[in-house]
C-alpha cells in the first residue's frame, strides 16, 4: 500500500479496529459519516453491521479501491472533508421522514438514535483541529450529529479533554466543550498503525448535545476566546486588554460584570465566565453602533 505523506496517513491495523468498533457498538438502523476511511479497516466491519454510511476519502486511489470493494450500504465520496458537500449526501441516506424534517429547520433529536447521524474517524495528525472546527460548524448548521468517536493524537486528545485550571485547556476544548461532552475510550501505541508514527494516538468521544451555556453572539465568542489565549500566561485582565480596547470597551468594567478576578490566568476560566464576558463585550459592541 503506497502511503502518500502529504495527507498524513497511519492505516489502523485489523486488531485495533475491532476494538474500536466494539467500543462503537453500530447497528443496522443506524447512519454513519467516516472521515478518512483509508484502507477501510472501520469501514468494513461498520459495514457489516449493516450500518449506512457515507465515507470521505481525500486520496483518489483509496477512494476507488473502496468504492470497488465495499457493499452497497457505503457510499464514498472523493474529496476532502473541510470543502465537501456533505450535507445532500448525508441527508439522502438518513430515513426520508426524518431527512425531510431536518432539511426543513435543521434541527435534529439528539435522543433519537435511529435517524440520526453518527461520526467516525481516524483523523491525519496535521489536519485534525481544522477537522474537528468543520465538525463542529456543521454540527451548530444542522444538528444532524448524535456523537463522534475520533482518533487522534494524543496530545491533542489531551486539548480536547482538558478542563479549566489544566495547562492543556484552551480555545480547542472551549469550542468543543459548548457543544458536547467528551470522553477519552482508549489509548493506541505507534504500533497500531502502519506505518508507524512517532507520537502516540487515542480515541476521544464528543455526545453532542445543546449548548452549555448560551452565546447570543458565536463569532465575537470566538474572538474574545482566541484573544485570550494569545496570552494565556497573561492576567485575564492584560490578556483580554487589547480585545476590550478593539471594542472601546473596559476591560476592568467587563471583569467585574463577569464576576471574574483580574489576576486569574484565562486557563483558569469556566465556560460559563467566559460566556459572561463575551456577553458584555457584545453589549458594548452594540451601544458603539448605535
Amino acid at each position: 500500500m503506497r502511503v502518500r505523506k502529504r495527507f498524513g496517513q497511519h492505516f489502523l491495523e485489523p486488531v485495533w479496529a475491532a476494538k474500536l468498533v466494539d467500543l462503537i457498538a453500530p447497528r443496522s438502523e443506524q447512519t454513519f459519516l467516516e472521515i478518512g476511511p483509508g484502507t477501510g479497516a472501520l469501514t468494513r466491519p461498520l459495514a457489516r453491521s449493516g450500518a449506512r454510511i457515507l465515507a470521505v476519502e481525500i486520496d483518489r486511489d483509496l477512494a476507488a479501491r473502496l468504492a470497488a470493494e465495499l457493499p452497497p450500504n457505503v457510499t464514498v465520496l472523493t474529496g476532502d472533508f473541510l470543502e465537501a458537500d456533505l450535507l445532500p449526501i448525508l441527508l439522502g441516506l438518513l430515513p426520508q421522514q426524518s431527512a425531510r424534517q431536518a432539511a426543513a429547520d435543521g434541527q435534529h433529536d439528539p435522543a433519537s438514535a435511529a435517524p440520526a447521524v453518527r461520526v467516525v474517524g481516524n483523523l491525519p495528525y496535521n489536519v485534525s483541529s481544522p477537522i474537528l472546527f468543520r465538525l463542529l460548524a456543521l454540527q451548530k448548521e444542522r444538528g444532524l450529529f448524535t456523537d463522534a468517536t475520533l482518533m487522534v493524537q494524543r496530545e491533542v486528545a489531551d486539548r480536547i479533554a482538558a478542563r479549566a485550571g489544566s495547562r492543556e485547556f484552551g480555545p480547542l476544548a472551549i469550542f468543543t466543550q459548548l457543544d458536547a461532552e467528551v470522553t477519552r475510550l482508549l489509548a493506541l501505541p505507534p504500533g497500531a498503525f502502519r506505518p508507524v508514527p512517532k507520537v502516540r494516538s487515542a480515541v476521544v468521544r464528543l455526545r453532542f448535545r445543546p449548548q452549555e451555556v448560551a452565546i447570543p453572539d458565536p463569532d465575537l465568542f470566538s474572538a474574545m476566546v482566541r484573544r485570550l489565549f494569545m496570552g494565556r500566561r497573561k492576567t485575564v485582565l492584560n490578556a483580554v486588554r487589547p480585545f476590550a480596547a478593539g471594542l472601546g470597551a473596559s476591560p476592568e468594567a467587563g471583569l467585574a460584570i463577569a464576576g471574574i478576578a483580574v489576576k486569574r490566568r484565562p486557563e483558569t476560566l469556566q465556560l460559563s465566565e467566559l460566556a459572561r464576558l463575551a456577553a458584555f463585550f457584545a453589549s458594548a459592541r452594540r451601544r458603539s453602533v448605535l
